[in-house]
């Protein structure tokens, strides 16, 4: 355990596939602490809608939506007087650390005008996201007004591709269409009551599926299910 590897907060840039996939992007350069911060606050909402129901005294409340998650890196140390070096063992200006910190998360490279994508790792903390607000304190210099260390603080909202999001949520109201793979043991009732809670409407989706006995259900089936009118 003596020998054992200090993990230092990474941040690194990130591009999206086309089929939604988030990975590193290896070709740019990637930001790496000399000094960790001191902590982060990670933050998780609800929104929910309040409806004033008729004849009743107080309002109903309802999920509306979850909020993306949030994560705030407070008191992270640029530290340029040399006490703490790079990997290298060289002594990283304030400057070029702060101009590299920049680049990862602020300053997007390519066609699209919006902030990069980037991943932080810290030991096992994962997350993808794009920073929201970035803001230097500089509280040591030279003589001549070059700063010498400087504490950052970053705001990042979390990054969802709309795939992820669909998956994640993996809908199952009734008003929406579904595609199901029929499993051993699974019958047409018993599917309608998984997705409408009601073992009546298979007759309906009998007839949309185009099954001419509905009790011949094989394992590996796609069925349709629509939505309840």
């Amino acid at each position: 355990m003596a020998n054992q590897k200090k993990a230092l907060l990474t941040i690194s840039p990130c591009t999206v596939s086309s089929n939604g996939k988030i990975s590193v992007d290896r070709s740019r350069k990637k930001f790496e602490a000399l000094i960790n911060p001191s902590g982060y606050e990670h933050t998780l909402s609800l929104r929910y809608s309040k409806n004033k129901v008729l004849g009743q005294p107080g309002t109903e409340t309802k999920y509306d939506v979850s909020h993306p998650e949030k994560i705030v890196l407070r008191e992270l140390v640029i530290d340029g007087t040399g006490v703490v070096k790079s990997s290298n063992n060289q002594t990283v200006s304030v400057k070029n650390q702060i101009e590299l910190l920049k680049n990862v998360v602020y300053t997007y490279v390519g066609s699209k005008h919006e902030a990069p994508i980037v991943q932080l790792t810290w030991g096992s903390f994962l997350f993808y996201g794009r920073v929201e607000s970035l803001k230097f304190d500089y509280t040591l210099f030279k003589p001549n007004g070059v700063p010498l260390r400087a504490k950052v603080t970053l705001t990042f909202t979390e990054y969802q591709s709309s795939e992820e999001i669909a998956k994640e949520a993996d809908n199952q109201s009734p008003d929406l269409t579904h595609q199901v793979e029929v499993k051993a043991g699974d019958t047409l009732p018993l599917l309608c009551y998984r997705i409408y809670q009601d073992c009546a409407f298979y007759p309906e989706v009998a007839r949309v599926n185009n099954l001419m006995h509905f009790r011949d259900l094989k394992p590996g089936m796609q069925l349709l299910f629509p939505p309840l009118n």
